[in-house]
């Protein structure tokens, strides 16, 4: 049965561990956009129909801006800087590159407790528990999405950022943390129009971590809170896409139930929203009108 909103969340978080293996999978190099998307669609889609494994998806991406439904032109200072991609998530601009680490996580919430928040407040917890183990004090912040450090000078800014997609009780995208990338690269765009909060790294925290150590710290966490990893598979998914530019149409998957965007906090009216949809989809009432095959929507 659906959990209730205030049922305590440590209990409802321990309803996001199975015994059942998650496959893990490691793509090397840097992984074209459009084909991760497309490899994430038919991944969920494959878990949804009870015909694949749930799936840990660690990748890399090259220079890109990813805009999403509620974009804004004007944000997108430095147009021609790197290829712009329109999805279907919610939010508004973000930045991937190489240096940060991408981990989409494909889980069927039918067996972890059907609980969104619970999921969540799962991949914060995942986060705040890997970068303790490099060294990194993290948090989340009231109203904030994302996981947050403070810096010396009383400073926060975001190190790691949380966006999912829910459709059929089926997650995906993910988590993105900042291991090394170029920050410099975030001045192309203003993040979801909010100049007041930086980003930062772990080799901007003067913590220069190694790819693999981050990679070492998010597995062994992901397992405590998830359930064991089983078979690793590695490949390249690096082919250029000739399609990438500003004009990308907007995504035609309509009827996703997105959780903010990936990297940036939403303006408080969204992001005040969003939470409200949760405590909605804690209830027994919508969670039995949206149990069936349509998408979560908000």
């Amino acid at each position: 049965m659906q959990q209730q909103a205030g049922y305590p969340i440590l209990k409802r978080l321990k309803n996001l561990a199975t015994d059942t293996p998650i496959q893990l999978k490691i793509s090397e190099g840097l992984t074209d956009y459009r084909v991760a998307e497309a490899e994430m669609e038919a991944l969920a889609g494959a878990i949804a129909a009870g015909e694949g494994p749930e799936t840990l998806w660690l990748v890399e991406h090259p220079p890109l801006y990813t805009a999403g439904i509620s974009a804004k032109d004007d944000d997108l200072l430095v147009p021609d800087r790197f290829p712009v991609y329109r999805t279907g998530r919610g939010g508004q601009f973000t930045y991937h590159g190489p240096g940060q680490r991408v981990a989409y996580v494909m889980l069927d919430l039918r067996s972890r407790g059907r609980d969104v928040h619970a999921f969540v407040s799962g991949l914060e917890q995942w986060l705040i528990a890997a970068l303790a183990q490099l060294g990194v004090s993290a948090g989340v912040r009231p109203g904030r999405v994302g996981v947050w450090v403070q810096r010396s000078d009383g400073r926060e800014d975001k190190i790691a950022a949380i966006g999912v997609k829910v459709r059929r009780w089926v997650t995906f995208h993910g988590i993105a943390l900042n291991v090394a990338p170029d920050l410099t690269h975030f001045s192309g765009i203003v993040p979801c129009g909010l100049r007041q909060h930086g980003v930062t790294s772990l080799a901007d925290l003067g913590l220069p971590a190694a790819m693999t150590e981050a990679d070492a710290a998010l597995l062994d966490a992901f397992s405590a809170l998830f359930g064991p990893l089983g078979a690793s598979t590695y490949d390249s998914m690096t082919k250029p896409d000739s399609q990438a530019s500003r004009t990308n149409a907007a995504s035609e998957e309509g009827g996703d139930w997105f959780y903010d965007e990936l990297m940036t906090p939403q303006p408080d009216a969204t992001q005040a929203y969003f939470r409200s949809r949760l405590k909605a989809l804690a209830t027994p009432a919508e969670a039995q009108a949206q149990s069936g095959d349509d998408d979560l929507s908000a």
